[in-house]
């Protein structure tokens, strides 16, 4: 597999990830105190607070950015774009991405915005290889 298909999937699993770690911090409590609710799970996310309610936005902005993500990768590589400047690309906007979780995380707003502005500054990149 390819540099850049793996940093497909790897964009893919992130929101994913991201949405995991509160559900298994509160893997501790009771279903009463917060558990994770299978059953009902935006009812249990509306309430969450903190770095957990952080998570789940980030959860949702990370699908969001995989529309511009993919399909600024498939341009690149249908223009007949340079392979090792797509992997390179691709490669940056997952680094910014993980890192853009990171900033959500530790509630770090500024950092954030400047983090995500730079992933969509890859896709922008790639739409012009």
């Amino acid at each position: 597999m390819t540099i850049v298909k793996w940093c497909i999937l790897i964009a893919c699993l992130l929101p994913m990830m991201t949405a995991l770690l509160p559900k298994v911090s509160s893997l501790k409590y009771s279903y009463k105190d917060g558990k994770y609710d299978n059953n009902n799970p935006r009812e249990w996310a509306s309430k969450l607070a903190g770095w957990q309610q952080r998570a789940m936005a980030a959860h949702s902005n990370g699908f969001e950015a995989l529309p511009l993500f993919i399909g600024s990768v498939l341009v690149a590589q249908m223009g007949q774009g340079d392979p090792a400047r797509i992997d390179t690309l691709a490669m940056a906007f997952v680094g910014l991405r993980v890192a853009y979780v990171a900033m959500y995380l530790m509630n770090l707003g500024t950092l954030r915005s400047l983090v995500w502005t730079a992933a969509v500054g890859t896709n922008v990149a790639l739409l012009m290889l």
